[in-house]
């Protein structure tokens, strides 16, 4: 909304009060409008992020022209924050920012379009500011608004010089056009930013209903689906990779009975601990699904028969140790059956010996595993 120069040591309320004395904002009469309008200019402002930003080549260009076809040595673009004047580009004034209490440019957000200053010590806005007291003794200034399609005026792309002197009607024409351009530049910016964040956005939500699809919503584990793509990936690469691997399907003991005797939600709360337990038991690589009910498939890349069975031994023993259902005290245990696969194999065979052997295990007294080499 403002620009690079104002009276000294003026609050930013009063100077915005003195400049808003005209046009459209007359109506803003009263000091709670005046401080919602300042409120609504910054937040404006704010959803450009050009504040503090790169120097950029576009915008220079604009700054450059703007001194050539004002013929003075100075001209900036520039934003006005809560208590500083930010620069985007400047030329001739080597400085990115000074304090908003020695802005000129701020005068010029009452303005319709644009603000010329012939002499700044003719002007007594102007006269006891310290950039036309002392260094670097500005006498004559051009602002023009850099206003968004709210009418939100964020600074002004502005030409300086410190002979007092005036500018053609031609040349504030041109220099209005040159801050359509700023702002035209400022909404492509921000139309590419927010292009960027919805991008992002939709991401992030095609990642997560990949999560949801392979992902079963009671105990996170991985589902039936995504747990049968990695096997057969793993079916696929054990010819060339020469390695061993173990699959395990497990089921838990009288399930049913927890089901009938405290209920469902009971039940599923069993099922959520079970899931946590397995993922501290299990190593980081293995692969652990729920596989329907209170079955459960896991998949051990790269394991042994005997490294299989001493994580499978390690999840036995937490069990006893813990309670699935804190309420109820409910301990649980499981009956499984574990294979060691090796190249070759075919899925619906090893699929048939797993339940095989899970439900030998049941009938056989529960609260164990039995395996077999496949390989």
């Amino acid at each position: 909304m403002a620009s690079v120069y104002g009276s000294a040591a003026t609050p930013v309320l009063t100077e915005l009060n003195d400049s808003l004395g005209q046009g459209t904002h007359a109506m803003l009469s009263t000091p709670s409008q005046r401080l919602a309008e300042h409120e609504a200019r910054l937040q404006a402002l704010y959803r450009y992020q050009i504040l503090d930003s790169d120097i950029d080549p576009a915008f220079d260009a604009i700054t450059e022209l703007a001194a050539m076809l004002c013929d003075t040595p100075i001209a900036v673009i520039n934003f006005i924050d809560k208590d500083r004047q930010w620069f985007k580009s400047e030329i001739g004034l080597g400085t990115r920012e000074t304090p908003l209490d020695v802005s000129i440019c701020e005068h010029a957000l009452g303005e319709e379009e644009i603000l010329v200053v012939p002499d700044t010590e003719k002007d007594p806005r102007f006269v006891n500011n310290p950039l036309v007291t002392g260094e670097p003794r500005l006498r004559f200034y051009a602002g023009a608004l850099l206003k968004n399609d709210d009418g939100h005026v964020l600074g002004t792309l502005c030409v300086l010089d410190q002979n007092p002197r005036t500018i053609s009607e031609k040349q504030q024409k041109a220099l209005i056009a040159l801050a359509q351009q700023v702002m035209a530049k400022l909404e492509l910016i921000k139309l590419i930013e927010e292009q960027k964040h919805l991008l992002e956005q939709l991401e992030q939500s095609r990642r997560r209903l990949e999560r949801q699809a392979s992902t079963d919503p009671l105990t996170g584990l991985l589902n039936r689906r995504a747990i049968n793509t990695a096997l057969s990936h793993e079916l696929q690469l054990l010819p060339a990779m020469e390695r061993e691997t173990c699959i395990l399907l497990l089921d838990l003991d009288f399930f049913k009975d927890i089901n009938d005797t405290y209920g469902y939600t009971v039940g599923d709360d069993v099922l959520r601990n079970f899931a946590a337990l397995c993922r501290q038991a299990f190593r980081k690589s293995d692969l652990i699904s729920r596989w329907g009910g209170e079955e459960f498939l896991v998949l051990l890349p790269g394991a042994s028969m005997e490294a299989a069975q001493m994580v499978v031994d390690r999840l036995r023993d937490e069990l006893t140790k813990r309670d699935l259902n804190e309420e109820h005290q409910l301990k649980v245990t499981f009956s499984a059956g574990l294979i060691e696969i090796g190249p070759f194999v075919e899925e619906e065979a090893l699929f048939t010996q797993l339940d095989r052997l899970m439900h030998e295990a049941k009938s056989t007294g529960r609260n164990q595993t039995i395996a077999f080499c496949m390989i």
